[in-house]
């Protein structure tokens, strides 16, 4: 059997295109020891005319950011009749969405903190100062603001004082037009990957993370040194258990194949609490992922050829 070719898509114009061209670079070089033909192509206007070109086997969009996780470019793919490894479009919007996946999940039976999605119209048409002092009433204190739709933890804060409620939102403003205003939950920060591998759902195990300063930002994501890991985690078997099936609900209840990543908090009486779900996970060299699969025994090389072989079967 011929080698497949396998186009890697990495980089693209989002706030995490660095990121990308690392994730890219590692399952590239992944992909070529386990015998693949590899094309390494940027996310621009150039991509159609070379996925045409080259006609690759298999695509594997490697793009972090709303490129690569909004859905959009999976619905291109699709048009153009090409295989790829990861989720389909309508699971991805599912996902890319913090407030729609949490509704989803929910319904699924998992555990999810109280939010409200507050978009920049709200703001300007309801004015800042009652906005804010609603949400911070409700929320309590401290309380989580994120972007509804981004990775890496980009514009995300936590707030512990109500003064700096004004500053968050509008950090968070710089990554997308919506707010998702979170209570916090306070627990242990764990990460669960799920593949799809010999047609069967596999649940890693879990990533425990702890970051220095307590927040698990861009810096502490993809800087060496700044996060302290755990694979896998430190938590009882029970517990553990329980974490594993809410990440295998998450990923069910949204839809996605392939390959996902679920974060949770896990209380302190074992209940876990969904956070978010990724799409497109990172694989750079401090990324969850290649942690669980490496926890779980499996050869990191295998399992990336392993899901270009579960995309083109």
């Amino acid at each position: 059997m011929s080698a497949p070719r396998v186009a890697v898509l990495a980089g693209g114009l989002s706030h995490e295109r660095d990121v990308s061209l690392r994730s890219g670079r590692r399952v590239a070089e992944s992909l070529r020891a386990r015998g693949c033909e590899v094309l390494l192509l940027d996310a621009d206007a150039h991509l159609l005319p070379r996925l045409a070109q080259e006609a690759p086997d298999v695509v594997w969009p490697v793009l972090h950011g709303a490129v690569g996780e909004d859905g959009a470019l999976r619905d291109v793919l699709e048009l153009l009749g090409l295989r790829f490894v990861g989720s389909g479009p309508a699971a991805c919007r599912l996902a890319w969405d913090k407030a729609v996946a949490a509704s989803v999940v929910a319904a699924a039976g998992v555990a999810v903190p109280g939010e409200v999605a507050l978009p920049h119209a709200t703001f300007r048409d309801l004015g800042a100062h009652p906005v804010l002092a609603a949400a911070a009433g409700w929320a309590g204190l401290p309380l989580v603001v994120k972007p509804a739709r981004g990775g890496s933890a980009l514009g995300v804060s936590v707030v512990r004082d109500e003064r700096d409620l004004p500053r968050a939102v509008a950090e968070c403003f710089a990554y997308g037009d919506t707010a998702l205003v979170q209570r916090h939950v306070a627990g242990t920060e764990v990460a669960v990957s799920v593949l799809e591998l010999d047609g069967r759902v596999r649940v890693l195990p879990a990533v425990e993370v702890v970051a220095d300063g307590g927040q698990y930002g861009y810096e502490a994501r993809y800087t060496a040194g700044s996060a302290e890991f755990f694979a896998p985690a430190r938590l009882p078997e029970p517990v553990a258990r329980r974490v594993a099936e809410a990440a295998r609900a998450a990923h069910e209840a949204l839809g996605l194949r392939h390959l996902s990543r679920v974060d949770l908090v896990v209380r302190e009486d074992g209940e876990p609490v969904f956070l978010e779900a990724n799409a497109a996970p990172g694989t750079t060299e401090t990324s969850l992922l290649p942690q669980a699969v490496l926890a779980a025994g499996l050869d990191l090389d295998a399992v990336y050829r392993g899901l270009v072989d579960t995309a083109l079967g």
